[in-house]
């Protein structure tokens, strides 16, 4: 059976996303398992590259078809360019790339959202239920992206995946949520872990550094692209052109840094380097899509009624929430109203009236007339918006 524009869009959006959760996971975790099972999404999304085209095509019988055709392959293209990416980085763990530990463990602290893998264990209360049933990503934050039982993998469960004893658990999400998450999974408390220190080599504590925010901003840009078009909010667009500028030259600045660090290593161990210079120029990539993405906007391209009808379909939607003035939330910080844990929402960016906050963090203030972009599950966003009060409304 034919599928549809609609269902294709859902589809590249969905698995790039996910190709960039497991890209990461991959190379934080050293797994080839999830290396390979990333470039045989990379080679699917290929294959939806070329069925929408065909459909699209197909589709067009007139000009205005036409230009509605052009903008959707534009977006498609898009998301190609960032399973191109995700491949990229998969590719370092099998060609023996590895991170050292103390880089690992550095990005994962600091990155805006991290990677975390739980066993289940013999006594835990969720075993034996469906991921819809313990609603993990509403209640922790953080959602379920891949799970290990014994010698199979299950990518990209859905709500009707059930969660066996023994089975690995690999989550992303706000790394705040991590304790919660533990402690739904294994049924104990645990703190989080103390920060990790600097790398005691100058130029490759400041190249880490700009990684870890390169992998954020970039994330981010892919994230308040797709919101520009969803809501059609040229301010929004013009961010990620800002985004991608500043990523690109983050991306100097780490291969600067690098040079410059590698001669406190032999010929051997230069292969950490190496792997940042490519998740460098990978996050990169990902930020040229965002930008190519946003610029269907901003080249007034038309943006069809059905591109937004199916990021409503997609794993995790993207919402825009004004704060009113009765909300509980007013004069609170993300911290203190604990946001996504309660809801499992993760907040991107706040516009408060001309200036935008594009790294909100736990001790970030909310005010009454703040203009919230948030992701998560439907289910999360009716959460979100019973506590802003007041939807924003689609233009």
């Amino acid at each position: 059976m034919p599928r549809t524009v609609k269902d294709l869009l859902v589809d590249i959006k969905d698995t790039t996303e996910l190709m960039v959760d497991l890209a990461y996971s991959a190379i934080l975790y050293n797994n080839e398992d999830i290396a390979e099972e990333v470039l045989e999404l990379e080679a699917r999304v290929l294959d939806l590259l070329k069925q929408i085209r065909v459909v699209s095509v197909l589709a067009a019988r007139r000009v205005e078809d036409a230009e509605k055709v052009s903008s959707i392959l534009h977006i498609a293209n898009a998301g190609q360019k960032i399973s191109s990416a995700a491949g990229d980085i998969s590719s370092l763990v099998l060609r023996g790339f590895k991170l050292s530990e103390e880089i690992v463990n550095l990005i994962l602290y600091h990155s805006e959202e991290t990677v975390v893998s739980v066993k289940v264990p013999e006594d835990s209360g969720i075993a034996g239920k469906t991921l819809g049933e313990i609603r993990l990503h509403t209640k922790t934050g953080m959602r379920v992206i891949a799970i290990k039982r014994e010698f199979s993998w299950i990518f990209n469960p859905d709500r009707d995946t059930e969660v066996y004893k023994g089975d690995l658990l690999f989550a992303r999400g706000d790394p705040y949520a991590v304790p919660k998450f533990y402690e739904v999974v294994t049924g104990k408390a645990i703190q989080m872990p103390p920060e990790p220190e600097d790398i005691k080599i100058e130029e490759l504590d400041t190249a880490v550094d700009l990684l870890i925010e390169m992998k954020n901003l970039s994330e981010l840009a892919v994230d308040l692209a797709y919101s520009s078009l969803i809501y059609g909010n040229n301010d929004i667009a013009l961010e990620v052109v800002y985004l991608e500028e500043v990523i690109d030259n983050m991306k100097f600045e780490i291969e600067k840094n690098i040079l410059k660090s590698s001669s406190h290593f032999a010929e051997e161990q230069l292969k950490p380097l190496m792997s940042i210079i490519e998740i460098a120029y990978c996050s990169e990539l990902i930020a040229d899509a965002a930008r190519d993405i946003s610029e269907v906007l901003l080249d007034k391209m038309d943006v069809p009624v059905i591109f937004k009808e199916a990021m409503r379909e997609t794993d995790e939607v993207l919402t825009l929430i004004n704060v009113s003035e009765n909300s509980p939330l007013n004069g609170k910080t993300l911290g203190e109203a604990k946001v996504e844990t309660n809801t499992g929402m993760h907040i991107i960016a706040i516009k408060r009236k001309n200036e935008w906050i594009t790294k909100p963090t736990a001790a970030t203030k909310i005010f009454s007339g703040d203009l919230l972009i948030a992701k998560g599950t439907r289910e999360g966003e009716e959460g979100l918006l019973r506590l802003c009060s007041t939807p924003a409304q689609l233009p």
